[in-house]
């Protein structure tokens, strides 16, 4: 895995991955029109990530934030959703700002692994086992969406449903190559467990980035 430090905040550049717009297809806002940003780099390394070669962020290049705001501009979005691999690895704050300028509305997905940077309208966390967040995030999130591949896994979301704020929403997501198996729990646990509600990642049944 590629470990690498969070970049300094006098550089205006990002590895990227892809920049799209589209429609989100998970957790709270399911549905909406976004642009996303996906950022290169990841050490978590979760068997199941749909994104694997967003990992290494030496095989991307280094794109110039400012071009990056300029692209969403053009898109005609009002919102931004920033994802990866791991962007929390990446100083955010210039980017967030320069959106902001714009009066796009932010978004952030994250594994909570590193430390937070940017200013955010929305923040959902996704916490992995092999890394758990760190810092205040948990405090900090808008929506709590663990992904459950196995029936332990619901145990994890509720160790880290302790540590997020009142008004948290909670979803749990049923990992999409164990769905047929794993989804009977999720149904009978949230049944049984009501605050929480069940995310689908509804892009895929439509066949859209």
């Amino acid at each position: 895995m590629i470990k690498r430090s969070i970049q300094r905040s006098e550089d205006r550049t990002l590895p990227l991955v892809e920049e799209f717009y589209s429609i989100q297809g998970e957790g709270f806002h399911s549905g909406n029109a976004a642009y996303f940003i996906r950022l290169g780099g990841c050490d978590i390394g979760c068997s199941w990530c749909d994104t694997p070669a967003s990992w290494d962020p030496e095989l991307h290049p280094m794109a110039d934030t400012d071009d990056i705001v300029k692209h969403v501009i053009e898109s005609g979005t009002d919102s931004v959703v920033v994802t990866g691999g791991e962007p929390l690895m990446w100083n955010l704050e210039y980017l967030c700002t320069q959106l902001k300028k714009n009066r796009i509305t932010t978004y952030l997905e994250t594994s909570g692994a590193y430390p937070l940077t940017g200013k955010w309208d929305w923040i959902c966390l996704s916490p992995k086992k092999k890394m758990p967040p760190v810092g205040d995030i948990c405090i900090l999130a808008d929506e709590l969406k663990v992904i459950i591949e196995e029936k332990s896994d619901i145990e994890w979301a509720e160790k880290i449903r302790s540590k997020v704020n009142t008004q948290c929403r909670l979803f749990l997501q049923p990992e999409w190559s164990r769905f047929e198996a794993i989804i009977p729990e999720i149904v009978d646990y949230v049944r049984n467990n009501t605050e929480w509600r069940i995310s689908l990642q509804i892009h895929k049944y439509m066949h859209i980035p």
